[in-house]
């Protein structure tokens, strides 16, 4: 015996230590726990099960232990996300986070004083930054709820519980156990299509046939996160005095930015989950009446005055220009800057601007070389985008471009005319086809 084990401090701690939990884990003795930790509801699902296959290799990583995850829900407070009032929101966004991570915490410490592994990814923030702009996330907390049964998605993007509604926050424990029986998926959508969510966002990143608009959606809700952050850094920098920075920043866009750093990052709207009518606690006053209801939630929220911010030339900007006069344009970048081919062909998925393509029928073959050699086959066909390996079909207009020059094309680091006067970008067909294409992803 060591004499660290000799300590009578250890040897107490050791003797009173309970004896380890039977495995695998009874469902309700693990949802009691849960429950008691102060969750709202709570799930149970495989790592193995199929519908979490892309999320499994990443979850190993961080725990190679991991066999059964634990879905947890916290609900938040539906007239402090509702209010026109955003630092009433945030401050509820915040305060359920916070709350939902000490939940989680919970959770995993009493399991490990039971002799069970677990631990908990954050709800939200921090993730691995070192990955940005990729997955800087360790597990995505929506299909985990889905899968543990705990809601669908409904049109605008976020996990609709069939009581709370859209008024929730996830966590997700791991946990190096089995359980004795999962939950399982709901078999149907509280979702109502009743647009509200279309009707509330400012941008217009839902739209009515449930198409969302991920850079629109980024570009406003999320401008004092990451990439928003990076372009006033940018533009600060790029300012010659301080007068030149006021210019170009309005005052309180700079202490709105200096609160989130200080307080934690505030969202810009969030409007969608204020107006989501849906699940069984929430639904009785849409009901009632539907015409007052929109009055009392969502034209608030429409008629606020603010600052819309969008990419110049996008969707979002078009949409706020017709919709809402009463907010203000601020016209800025996103911080959108693929560093790879790979992570170009997912984000243009993700910035495309439909509308810009309503009237385009053209195939674009792109054949990247250099560093990184991939044959690409573009396809805009009146407001829908196809990206293809290979090259399909008889192109419009080819492309073919040094990989990395075209990067720091799009990164904005070089020019159009630098690229082809070199001859690392050379176009065989119509130019203007080339700025139609610019167009959809400005």
């Amino acid at each position: 015996m060591s004499r660290l084990e000799e300590h009578p401090t250890v040897v107490r701690v050791r003797r009173n230590e309970p004896p380890p939990v039977p495995v695998p884990l009874d469902r309700e003795w693990l949802r009691t726990l849960c429950l008691e930790a102060g969750a709202d509801d709570v799930g149970f699902v495989s790592i193995d099960r199929p519908e979490l296959a892309g999320e499994k290799p990443h979850i190993l990583e961080a725990f190679p232990k991991a066999r059964t995850l634990i879905s947890l829900v916290t609900r938040l407070h539906r007239e402090a996300v509702r209010s026109p009032a955003r630092s009433i929101g945030n401050l509820e966004f915040h305060r359920n986070a916070h709350a939902i991570n000490e939940v989680a915490h919970r959770v995993a410490a009493a399991l490990e004083n039971k002799g069970v592994p677990a631990l908990h990814p954050a709800a939200g923030f921090p993730m691995e930054m070192d990955r940005f702009p990729g997955r800087i996330w360790v597990v995505s907390h929506k299909p985990v709820a889905v899968a543990a049964g705990l809601g669908q998605v409904g049109i605008h993007r976020s996990v609709i519980h069939p009581v709370f509604g859209s008024f929730i926050n996830l966590a997700t424990v791991l946990v190096a156990a089995e359980v004795t029986t999962e939950t399982k998926p709901i078999d149907y959508n509280p979702c109502l299509s009743c647009k509200l969510c279309v009707a509330a966002c400012p941008v217009g990143a839902i739209e009515p046939d449930g198409y969302f608009n991920f850079s629109a959606c980024l570009t406003h809700n999320y401008r004092e996160f990451m990439g928003g952050f990076t372009d006033w850094v940018e533009g600060i920098a790029d300012a010659k005095s301080g007068l030149a920075v006021r210019d170009k920043f309005a005052g309180s866009e700079q202490a709105s930015l200096w609160q989130s750093l200080s307080f934690g990052a505030n969202y810009k709207a969030a409007y969608c989950i204020a107006a989501c009518p849906a699940g069984e606690d929430v639904i009785g006053a849409y009901l009632d009446d539907r015409v007052g209801f929109a009055r009392d939630v969502v034209k608030p929220l429409q008629a606020k005055v603010e600052p819309v911010y969008v990419v110049p030339g996008s969707d979002a900007e078009e949409h706020v220009r017709k919709r809402y006069p009463s907010k203000t344009v601020r016209r800025v970048g996103n911080g959108v800057r693929p560093q790879d081919i790979a992570s170009l062909l997912v984000g243009m998925r993700l910035t495309f601007q439909r509308n810009k393509a309503r009237e385009l029928d053209a195939v674009y073959h792109f054949r990247f070389t250099g560093a990184e050699k991939r044959d690409v086959t573009i396809t805009l066909r009146r407001r829908d985008l196809t990206i293809e390996d290979g090259l399909k079909g008889t192109a419009n207009l080819v492309v073919q471009a040094d990989s990395e020059a075209w990067l720091q094309f799009v990164r904005k680091e070089r020019g159009l005319p630098g690229l082809l006067l070199s001859r690392k970008l050379r176009v065989k067909g119509s130019p203007k086809l080339l700025g139609a294409f610019g167009k959809c992803f400005p």
